[in-house]
C-alpha cells in the first residue's frame, strides 16, 4: 500500500478548492445546455454529488473494486479495453467504471456486469470526493486520460494505489508547465503514470512527475483490438437496405467536428461525377449534434438517412447520418476511404484517433490539426501511410486519388499497420503497471 501523501500538495489543493466553486459556476451554463441536448440527464443524477440508490449501494456493499475513472466515450472505450486485460491477469477482479457525459455513462453501462458497476463521476469537491471514497471503498484508483484533484488528494490520504493512464496534448503540456509549481505537487500524488511513447517520460518529468513514477507503456488505444466487431456485418446489411451495392465506393467521416460534415457533402457531390456510386457515411464526434450536421448535408445538396431510423427505401440516399454512439469503430469495416474528423475545421484542433480504421485495413487522410496524435502522424506521414490535406481542394485531391487507386489505397493501409504494430501488446502491459502485478 502506498504512504499517503497529501501533504505535499496541501498549497495547490487550497488553491484549487477556492477556485473550484467559481469555476463550476462559470462553466454550469455550459454543462446544462450538453446535459439538456443530450438528453436522459435526471437519471442517477445525484450520483454525479455522490449519492447513491439503494440497489447500487448494495451491489457496491464491501468496496474492494479498482476504480477506473473515465470521462466520455473515447476514454470509456480505452477502459474497456484496459478493464478486459486486468480481469485477464486477476479474473477475480471486480470494477466501478465511472463517466462523465451521459454518453460515456451509456457506454459503460451497456457492458455493465455481475463483476463491472457503471456509475456517474461525482463534481470534484472536496466532501463529494470523500464521501465517494467511502461509499465505493476502492482498492485502487485508476484515471483515463485526466485526473480529478480532490479525488486523487482523498485517496492518497487513505493510501489508495492511484494511476493515471496519461495523454499529453500539446495544449494540456503547455497548461501545464505554466502552472508547474501548482499541477507538479498534485502529479506526484500518483502513485504510477503510464506514458504512451519513450519521448512522454523526460515531458512528464518536466512537468513535476516523479520520474520513478513514470514508465512508457504504449499507447493503449493503438494496441490491434483483436477480433472485430460483428456489427460489421449487420451494417453491410443496413446499407443493402438502403440500396447501397455491396462494391459501391464509401467515404467515412469518423469524429466530425462543425464545418467537416458540409466539407465532406459538397467533396462528395462533386466526386459523384467520377464515382457515380459514391457514398458517404458521417460519423459526428458528440450525437448531440446530428440535427447541425444534417443540416450542413442538406445545405450541400445532399439527400440522406438517420441511422437510428434507417428503414428499407425505394431509392439510395447520397449518405447516413450516425446518429448513434459506440459504433464508429464497426464502420471503419465498411469503407473504402476514411476522413480523421476534428483536424480541417475552423473549429476542430488536435484531431481523432487515426488508428482504429488503419485496424479496419483502410486508408486515412486527416487535415492539418492532429496535434494530439503528433507522434503516430508524424511516422504515418515520413512512410506514406497517410495522407495529410491543408484545406478543402487538397482532401478532395486526395480522395480522388485514393478512389481512383485500389493498389496506392492497400499500401497505405499496410504501411500505418507496420507502425501502429510497434504497440502491440499496450493494454497488456499497462494493466500489469496499473494493478501493481
Amino acid at each position: 500500500m502506498s504512504t499517503p501523501r497529501k501533504e505535499r500538495a496541501t498549497l495547490p489543493l487550497a488553491i484549487y478548492n477556492l477556485g473550484f466553486p467559481i469555476a463550476f459556476l462559470g462553466m454550469l451554463p455550459g454543462f446544462a445546455r450538453r446535459m439538456i441536448r443530450r438528453g436522459n440527464y435526471r437519471r442517477k443524477f445525484g450520483q454525479r454529488f455522490a449519492r447513491y440508490d439503494r440497489r447500487t449501494l448494495e451491489r457496491l456493499a464491501g468496496g474492494g473494486r479498482v476504480w477506473v475513472h473515465s470521462i466520455s466515450v473515447g476514454e470509456t472505450l480505452l477502459a474497456l479495453r484496459l478493464i478486459r486485460q486486468m480481469r485477464e491477469l486477476r479474473p477475480d477482479l471486480r470494477v466501478v467504471l465511472s463517466a462523465t457525459t451521459s454518453t460515456g455513462f451509456a457506454l459503460a453501462e451497456e457492458n455493465a456486469s455481475e463483476w463491472l458497476e457503471a456509475v456517474y463521476n461525482p463534481v470534484d469537491a472536496w466532501p463529494l470526493a470523500r464521501r465517494a471514497l467511502q461509499t465505493l471503498k476502492p482498492e485502487r484508483l485508476i484515471f483515463i486520460e485526466a485526473i480529478w484533484p480532490n479525488l486523487l488528494a482523498q485517496a492518497a490520504a487513505r493510501g489508495i494505489p492511484t494511476a493515471l493512464v496519461a495523454r499529453l496534448s500539446p495544449r494540456s503540456e503547455g497548461r501545464f508547465r505554466r502552472f508547474r509549481a501548482f499541477t507538479g505537487p498534485i502529479f506526484r500524488l500518483l502513485d504510477t503514470i503510464s506514458v504512451q511513447d519513450p519521448e512522454d517520460v523526460a515531458r512528464w518529468e518536466s512537468l513535476g512527475a516523479d520520474p520513478a513514477r513514470v514508465h512508457c507503456t504504449g499507447n493503449t488505444k493503438f494496441d490491434p483490438p483483436g477480433k472485430r466487431d460483428g456489427r460489421a456485418a449487420q451494417f453491410r446489411e443496413l446499407l443493402s437496405r438502403l440500396h447501397v451495392p455491396p462494391d459501391a465506393p464509401v467515404l467515412l467521416g469518423g469524429s466530425t467536428f462543425p464545418g467537416e460534415e458540409g466539407m465532406l457533402a459538397r467533396i462528395a457531390t462533386r466526386l459523384r461525377v467520377e464515382f457515380p456510386r459514391l457514398f458517404l457515411i458521417i460519423v459526428p464526434r458528440h450525437v448531440e449534434r446530428s440535427s447541425e450536421a444534417a443540416a450542413e448535408i442538406t445545405e450541400a445538396g445532399m439527400s440522406f438517412a438517420l441511422r437510428s431510423a434507417a428503414a428499407e427505401r425505394e431509392t439510395a440516399p447520397d449518405c447516413l447520418l450516425v446518429n448513434t454512439t459506440g459504433e464508429l469503430r464497426a464502420w471503419y469495416e465498411v469503407a473504402t476511404v476514411v476522413f480523421i474528423g476534428k483536424s480541417l475545421s475552423s473549429a476542430a484542433t488536435g484531431g481523432q484517433n487515426p488508428v482504429e480504421p488503419v485496424f479496419a485495413g483502410k486508408p486515412v487522410v486527416f487535415g492539418p490539426h492532429m496535434e494530439n496524435f503528433k507522434a503516430v502522424v508524424s511516422r504515418f506521414l515520413e512512410a506514406s501511410a497517410a495522407i495529410e490535406a491543408k484545406d478543402e481542394p487538397a482532401l478532395e485531391a486526395a480522395i480522388a486519388g485514393l478512389l481512383r487507386d485500389p493498389a496506392r489505397r492497400e499500401a497505405m493501409a499496410g504501411k500505418a499497420l507496420e507502425i501502429v504494430a510497434a504497440h502491440e501488446g499496450a493494454a497488456a502491459r499497462t494493466a500489469r503497471l496499473v494493478l501493481g502485478v
